[in-house]
């Protein structure tokens, strides 16, 4: 039977995307492929996809290496299959067959068709580390969430050793050199572009949480028979919208090319997550309007998704305000930095028991401190001190101003 070309442009993959970049390919010229079978992954500002084949047939040539950034509707990959003339595959056409699927970050709204043989579940991380070692995947074993396969359990294949056995003794280069490319690229870029651009500066404070945890330990039962994890997080996301309203340019951005300050009406509030591919912001939309438990119920949601690899794309979108915690790794202060165009970001660090001073006596408190990174373009050092006060006195007697109808 004669064959034509069939010819795979990158698809449009999100609004307001115009390019991506070609992150590790999953075929190699003359590899059969089925339809809907992942060929590439491709990170874009909004998230890491993988993009399917739309035709059942041999793969002729790639025409975008590894690193490279293409514009979206420029051809990728050309496919031998079984027809008559040639074919090409607009950038729409290929959206519309289900052009792309996330994995590495976050899921495309619309589901594809579920692939025809067994996925291989790992990180472009893991794959690199794979090809470097010599490893087919597809023989590996993983041993990670959901048959996930980690850099140990490559590791320990390329050994002929199953997975977690104590690896042999031997002899390490002086270097190693890793391509910058993914997500830990696109950090890269946002980190320079937000601190090229923004007047930043960052002020801290103390916050005693001793009635919080006090409350939060009142509130453990009913939270704990809900299947809820609450935690620290979910009260300052809480209080963030009423104090946000209070002080409205901390919940903007600014507009460089117009000269204007957008100020926001709604409160997304993002929650920066460490995953093994590097830092990632899921949104808590409309914040204020969900109460203690339901706030808790989705950050814990949104934090395992994220780590698992599994957000959707609107799930990382229109962020007005973002939290970062430093979590079980405690830490005194840090100076977080801004998630460009917004012009603040609020920094959590460890609560600890403490001396301090009460009414002239000395006694054991819940003591945490507060890092406020701000624009200084939009927003002066006084109301940035107020902002975090007017929160820190929130969260110092929750009780006040919690509702019964929080708990839900």
């Amino acid at each position: 039977m004669a064959q034509s070309t069939y010819e795979l442009k990158l698809p449009d993959i999100g609004e307001g995307v115009a390019e991506g970049e070609i992150v590790r390919w999953l075929v190699k010229p003359g590899d059969t492929v089925k339809e809907d079978q992942p060929l590439v992954e491709v990170m874009t500002d909004k998230a890491s996809v993988e993009i399917p084949s739309p035709r059942t047939g041999t793969i002729e040539a790639i025409l975008a290496a590894e690193g490279a950034v293409v514009p979206v509707g420029s051809v990728i990959v050309t496919i031998a299959v079984a027809g008559g003339g040639a074919t090409a595959a607009p950038a729409a056409a290929a959206a519309a067959h289900g052009g792309a699927s996330t994995t590495a970050v976050a899921t495309a709204p619309a589901a594809a068709a579920p692939p025809p043989t067994a996925r291989v579940e790992a990180t472009p991380a893991v794959r690199a580390l794979a090809k470097e070692l010599g490893v087919p995947l597809e023989r590996v074993a993983g041993t990670g969430p959901g048959g996930r396969i980690s850099a140990d359990d490559v590791k320990a294949a390329a050994k002929g050793a199953p997975a977690g056995a104590k690896p042999a003794p031997k002899s390490e280069p002086d270097e190693q050199r890793v391509p910058l490319r993914g997500l830990r690229r696109k950090i890269a870029e946002h980190m320079r572009r937000s601190l090229s651009t923004a007047a930043q500066f960052t002020f801290v404070a103390e916050c005693d949480f001793t009635a919080l945890v006090e409350h939060r330990a009142q509130q453990a039962a009913a939270a704990g028979s809900a299947g809820i994890k609450l935690t620290y997080l979910a009260y300052v996301f809480r209080a963030l919208p009423f104090v946000l309203k209070q002080y409205p340019l901390l919940n903007s951005s600014l507009d460089d090319a117009a000269g204007e300050i957008v100020v926001k009406h709604r409160y997304h509030i993002g929650l920066a997550t460490n995953t093994d591919e590097g830092l990632t912001v899921p949104i808590v939309h409309d914040a204020d309007r969900k109460g203690l438990f339901a706030l808790a119920r989705e950050i814990d949601r949104l934090a395992a998704a994220a780590r698992d690899h599994k957000l959707k794309l609107e799930e990382l979108q229109g962020g007005t305000f973002t939290v970062t915690s430093t979590g079980a790794k405690g830490g005194v202060l840090a100076t977080p930095i801004l998630h460009h165009p917004q012009v603040a970001i609020l920094g959590v660090h460890a609560v600890t028991k403490k001396p301090a001073v009460v009414n002239g006596n000395i006694v054991a408190r819940d003591l945490g401190n507060f890092s406020l990174s701000l624009d200084h373009r939009v927003v002066d050092g006084a109301v940035g001190a107020d902002f975090l006060y007017a929160l820190i006195e929130r969260l110092q007697s929750p009780g006040a101003w919690l509702e019964a109808d929080d708990l839900r």
